[in-house]
């Protein structure tokens, strides 16, 4: 899969993914300190599923209707980065199907799903 990382998105989770062998570009790498609407843009240029930890996606999709192809929202603060980079890889395996057209939620304990109108 094709995947862009937020620049909030710690490097053991974009480093699995691509371990993993799926494409992971990073804000980080490409554009820190990005606004919220250039990482969209950027997304949508790349046709990658957008993985973040920044909860305003959230409203940028539901209540403005912001176009992305999916997004994989990491809600497991507290837990270790090495921690981090496991479950989210386990839930992009787990759920790969489903991640497109999709808003999941990664956390601790499950993963939830929402499908988002484009």
């Amino acid at each position: 899969m094709r995947f862009l990382a937020d620049e909030n998105v710690d490097r053991p989770i974009v480093d699995r993914l691509r371990a993993d062998g799926h494409t992971v570009l990073w804000v980080v790498q490409t554009g820190k300190g990005a606004l919220d609407e250039a990482v969209i843009s950027l997304a949508n240029e790349e046709h990658a599923i957008l993985i973040t930890a920044d909860t305003d996606f959230g409203g940028m999709v539901f209540r403005q209707g912001r176009f992305l192809l999916g997004v994989v929202l990491i809600r497991l603060a507290g837990l270790s980065p090495e921690r981090k980079a496991r479950l989210v890889a386990a839930a992009v395996r787990e759920h790969s199907e489903q991640l497109i057209g999709h808003f999941a939620v990664v956390g601790p304990g499950a993963v939830r799903i929402r499908r988002h109108l484009f």
